[in-house]
């Protein structure tokens, strides 16, 4: 029998290896391990007919995205639209008062004795959110929408409106106010003054004397450098419009427009992978897996397969010399979505569901969608975090822990852990691929990230086999190259609605 008669892993056809003859010294404890090469132990010696494999999901992310999130695209640069709502932004944030408008406060805003029901107001407002697209800051990267910044002025404030404009007993120089009270604003008018609005209004609501307005938060002060806080702690110092109130008799209203649409864009990977063999050992019949063929094209449609997992994870948008590259959740993530640290020393319950709490904000993200995709520390950590609250919290039927572990599924073949916050209900599904990183969990929404293949002209580029692209019959070489190619991409969209965990 010719020595090259497995070269499956060459993809010239070049010889590597003798697969026929084992090493020179071999260790035959299990525990040592043994240096005989693969063709010494898969030809017929007196070995058992029993093998144990190690069988593991290769690769979870790809079968959920592209089992319930396929979009096929006609085009390798495409495009795609998002659509936020604005019924949730019309909020500021208070800058100014006092009837020039310059008062900033900074900790020494005080009402100006402007508390009393039926007194005149005057106050200067903010937003943190960019009016086209309505794109909000997320937790914890640096605020791309800072208070001030331009295409921020709040465009919503109309008179007649009632604004509710929060109140401490102290001042907020540090951010750290708890609000005690509020105003009722009814606006008489509303002016620009460059990305602010100078409102003038009557107090319908007053406040005890002494109160101090809550002013903007240093979490999103213009150039201040810092992270931008979760919602929980930006919620004090909102002023919303809670409604409006006209005379009996009186016409219509002004009104405002939103641009709740904005636009993004991505592109597909070329993957290829081949499987090539010499026509002899295609024909030569082995023990345990007789068809080497057949045993290389399933290594080969895994090995594929974990190819597109591991860019669908890891990849960078990118294209140079021709080459397009595809985006991947870490990097989309990191650089738009939602970002916590989480080291299993150290994290507890409680800060876990502070994370849940900014993440799972139902103004921007909702739980049923997504899937918690974590490194096997993580996922160890959840279960041991669940299982002792399940097991020594729950001391009667009415009593539920804030997180507990309260189900285990198959979904898409896969493992899927439940496990119940207050926040909603995690599905949780351990991705090997994650361990050895620095990422230790992503939340993915998977409504929004689509698995984009190229469809077009009646072409179809999803996973496809090319059978006999090298035979004998074509190049007259004594072997057989198959090749498997995918060209497809991901599309990230509301990147407030993924989030990362890092180490």
């Amino acid at each position: 029998m010719a020595t090259d008669y497995i070269s499956a892993i060459s993809q010239s056809g070049t010889t590597t290896e003798n697969l026929n003859v084992a090493s020179g010294t071999a260790n035959d404890t299990w525990s040592a391990g043994s240096e005989k090469l693969t063709g010494d132990m898969r030809r017929k010696f007196n070995f058992g007919n029993q093998v144990s494999e190690l069988s593991i999901a290769q690769d979870p992310f790809f079968r959920f995205v592209s089992k319930v999130a396929k979009k096929p695209t006609d085009d390798p640069a495409f495009k795609f639209t998002e659509k936020r709502g604005s019924w949730h932004k019309r909020y500021a944030y208070m800058k100014s008062s006092g009837s020039g408008f310059a008062t900033t406060l900074d900790g020494a805003g005080a009402c100006n004795d402007q508390d009393a029901q039926g007194d005149t107001f005057y106050g200067q407002f903010g937003t943190d959110y960019g009016n086209n697209g309505n794109l909000t800051n997320v937790v914890g990267l640096t605020p791309k929408y800072e208070e001030g910044d331009a295409n921020t002025k709040p465009s919503f404030f109309l008179e007649g409106q009632l604004i509710k404009v929060p109140v401490s007993s102290a001042n907020n120089l540090a951010g750290a106010s708890s609000v005690v009270d509020y105003q009722i604003i009814r606006i008489s008018s509303v002016v620009d003054s460059g990305n602010y609005v100078n409102i003038t209004g009557t107090v319908i609501k007053g406040v005890d004397a002494g109160r101090f307005y809550m002013g903007i938060p240093l979490s999103i002060k213009q150039a201040n450098g810092t992270t931008t806080q979760g919602e929980t702690d930006l919620a004090p110092f909102k002023c919303y419009v809670v409604g409006s109130s006209f005379e009996e008799g009186t016409g219509y209203p002004e009104t405002w427009f939103d641009q709740p649409y904005s636009t993004g864009f991505g592109q597909t990977q070329i993957f290829k992978t081949s499987c090539a063999m010499t026509n002899t050992a295609r024909a030569t019949v082995l023990k345990y897996e007789p068809n080497e063929w057949a045993r290389i094209w399933k290594e080969k449609l895994v090995e594929h397969k974990y190819d597109i997992e591991q860019s669908s994870l890891f990849g960078s948008q990118y294209t140079a010399n021709g080459i397009q590259h595809t985006q991947g959740a870490v990097d989309f993530i990191s650089t738009y979505g939602n970002s916590f640290s989480l080291a299993t020393g150290t994290k507890t319950s409680d800060d876990f569901l502070d994370d849940m709490s900014n993440f799972l904000d139902p103004r921007y993200n909702t739980s049923n969608a997504t899937v918690f995709f974590c490194s096997t520390a993580v996922y160890n950590w959840l279960h041991k975090l669940g299982g002792y609250f399940s097991n020594n919290l729950n001391v009667n039927s009415q009593f539920s822990a804030d997180l507990a572990v309260t189900g285990r599924k198959k979904v898409l073949g896969l493992d899927t852990t439940t496990i119940n916050t207050v926040y909603g209900d995690m599905n949780v599904v351990r991705n090997i691929h994650l361990d050895g990183t620095n990422v230790q969990m992503l939340g993915l929404n998977m409504k929004n990230c689509k698995y984009r293949p190229l469809v077009g002209n009646g072409v179809n580029r999803d996973t496809s086999v090319y059978v006999g692209v090298q035979t004998l019959e074509n190049s007259g070489v004594d072997r057989r190259v198959d090749l498997i190619l995918t060209e497809a991409g991901m599309e990230w969209t509301m990147p407030e609605t993924h989030a990362i965990w890092t180490a």
